[in-house]
């Protein structure tokens, strides 16, 4: 945009995490902006319970927190895992590190403290108006007009815009809009899988536990297991996973068929939940003493993937964060993919181009990176709740983490690319990823899984240099 040129004055529909952080970028270079979210106010209302899978934040996200000047405001909510803690029926406990370098951590923080903290930034801001309560009903793109309806009222209200940007989540209102003007095609899967989050609590006083380091040890503040570890509770075709909370919580969310032998529809009882649990994952059962009472009043809550081609109309709106892509959870990457949308998105408007401009580079750049996570994160759904319990999968691992020692920067597990390395785009993570499984399988053939011997490092290096890795 030429110097003098008047800036737009832009407005957020939505004021989740995705869209809070995207205001608060475009206030931090001076940009007018009016946000409209149809819930409460977070910083008045209680909490939403029982419908929210806690967040795991990883690298992407955190650049983005870094580029809005955020990241040091958020790191005290913040509780790192530097691996998985898997737990067998049994009750035997297995850690697994991400990775092999101090920096390969990911975070757990609750996701109603993040959305606080964004909007308490956004309301310092004099650039920033939030307005709560009012639900976007209609969209008209072409003449810059959106309908608002604030709860309770008999009426709406027409808004003019300039440039909306919409937050508003997978059930976009905005994405539903275009769609019913023929200007965006909604593809929306279901997953056949359902979710249901309970609460487990703090102790008074610490808990004896499993470390990370997989000696016996004391958790400390109330932790009833191991704090600094994602815990899964792998069953093949379904799992259970709890992350910490700061205040000596875990916030555990069990997934499930939603029909089957080890279905929703098995649990409708009291009765058969405690036995249910009981069977498959009695540590957990153990320190949820309401565990039937919890389950019968949470929500039973849908999972799926949400693909739209034509994320942008009329020059002047725009889908972001989930409203564009929403993606299953199993890789941790939603709320990071929308956080990395805003860092993308403010750095090709700051670029000086017109918005209109901006809108329709931001969508042909990031499209092909959220279908790669999209399928990523399916992906990973088989290897949470199956592939980690196999023999293979540990030994895949192992040479993989040979080969990343021996072939520095040549190969990285897709796994850390995708959480570590937001240098690499997810397309090119997922297409690096699969030429490495290649040479893998082929190593495989060839060696085993034996310890990298002179000739497989001469076999690796040759089927890397033949890989373009």
């Amino acid at each position: 945009m030429p110097d003098g040129a008047r800036q737009p004055r832009y407005t957020i529909i939505g004021a989740g995490p995705v869209g809070a952080l995207m205001a608060l970028m475009l206030a931090r270079r001076g940009q007018s902006v009016r946000v409209f979210e149809r819930r409460a106010d977070p910083r008045r209302a209680p909490p939403e319970r029982g419908r929210s899978i806690n967040l795991a934040l990883a690298a992407r996200g955190l650049a983005a927190l870094e580029h809005a000047g955020l990241a040091a405001r958020i790191a005290p909510e913040m509780t790192a895992m530097p691996g998985r803690m898997l737990h067998d029926v049994q009750g035997a406990l297995q850690f697994l590190p991400y990775g092999q370098n101090e920096y390969e951590v990911i975070y757990a923080i609750s996701r109603e403290r993040l959305n606080r903290m964004l909007v308490e930034a956004a309301a310092e801001q004099p650039q920033i108006e939030l307005r709560f309560n009012t639900r976007c009903i209609g969209l008209e793109p072409q003449a810059g007009s959106v309908q608002l309806r604030e709860e309770h009222a008999a009426s709406s209200v027409s808004e003019p815009f300039e440039i909306l940007l919409a937050a508003d989540g997978a059930g976009s209102p905005v994405r539903g809009a275009l769609a019913a003007r023929g200007l965006a095609r909604v593809d929306e899967r279901p997953l056949a899988h359902d979710y249901k989050e309970l609460l487990i609590g703090a102790t008074a006083s610490g808990t004896a536990v499993a470390t990370a380091s997989g000696t016996g040890g004391f958790a400390t503040g109330g932790y009833v297991f191991e704090p600094h570890a994602l815990h899964i509770w792998p069953r093949g075709g379904f799992m259970l996973i709890a992350l910490p909370n700061t205040d000596g919580s875990f916030t555990a969310t069990l997934f499930l068929p939603r029909h089957g032998p080890h279905g929703f529809d098995r649990l409708e009882h009291g009765e058969a939940v405690r036995a249910f649990f009981g069977e498959q994952f009695a540590d957990a059962a153990d320190v949820i003493p309401d565990l039937q009472r919890q389950f019968a009043q949470h929500p039973q809550s849908r999972l799926g993937t949400v693909y739209c081609d034509g994320w942008q109309a009329a020059g002047r709106v725009l889908l972001l964060g989930d409203a564009a892509h929403a993606i299953v959870p199993f890789h941790g990457q939603g709320l990071n993919c929308g956080f990395e949308d805003c860092r993308v998105l403010d750095g090709l408007l700051a670029a000086g181009d017109p918005p209109a401009a901006a809108l329709a580079e931001f969508e042909r750049q990031r499209r092909p990176d959220t279908d790669a996570i999209a399928a990523m994160a399916l992906e990973n759904y088989v290897e949470m709740r199956d592939g980690v319990r196999s023999a293979q999968f540990a030994a895949r691992r192992r040479l993989a983490a040979e080969l990343e020692r021996e072939f520095p920067g040549r190969f990285i597990p897709r796994y850390s690319m995708v959480m570590f390395h937001p240098e690499i785009p997810y397309a090119e993570a997922q297409r690096r990823g699969a030429q490495q499984e290649r040479v893998l399988d082929r190593l495989v053939q060839r060696f085993g899984y034996e310890a990298l011997q002179p000739a497989a490092r001469a076999g690796a290096r040759e089927l890397l240099d033949a890989g373009g890795l």
